[in-house]
């Protein structure tokens, strides 16, 4: 049990799902979360599967992911969220999909309404403000 050497099949498992994640191959993904692995497993910088597909702009992977009662609020170590992030690369569509999850406008630093505020995207401030 003193053996705590990182198993670099996991380890090279677990960067798959993130990259299943960021390249928005919700049904690849999802069959893996609906098979076990946990909707809010995090990377080794504390994002979540939900912040990668948020970031890199899959509105459908976000929302199937929600609908596996993923997160929308859980930060990364930076404490930002996956709103914020979507917010910051302008993809109003994922924007939708995390606000209808639920997620939180003022959560993170810098929240996804200081993100639209600083970075003046009229269409995604109009969508924060609901």
């Amino acid at each position: 049990m003193g053996n705590m050497e990182p198993d670099p099949e996991l380890e090279e498992f677990a960067t798959r799902l993130f990259d299943l994640a960021r390249s928005g191959r919700t049904g690849a993904l999802c069959a893996y979360v609906d098979a076990g692995v946990p909707v809010n497993l995090r990377n080794q910088k504390g994002d979540t599967l939900l912040m990668l597909a948020a970031y890199h702009g899959h509105a459908d992977t976000v929302r199937a992911l929600g609908e596996r009662g993923a997160d929308p609020d859980l930060a990364n170590d930076r404490g930002q969220t996956p709103l914020a992030g979507a917010v910051f690369k302008r993809e109003p569509g994922v924007v939708r999909a995390l606000l209808e999850m639920g997620a939180d406008r003022y959560a993170g630093t810098p929240s996804a309404v200081e993100t639209a505020r600083v970075f003046g995207n009229e269409e995604i401030a109009a969508l924060l403000e609901g």
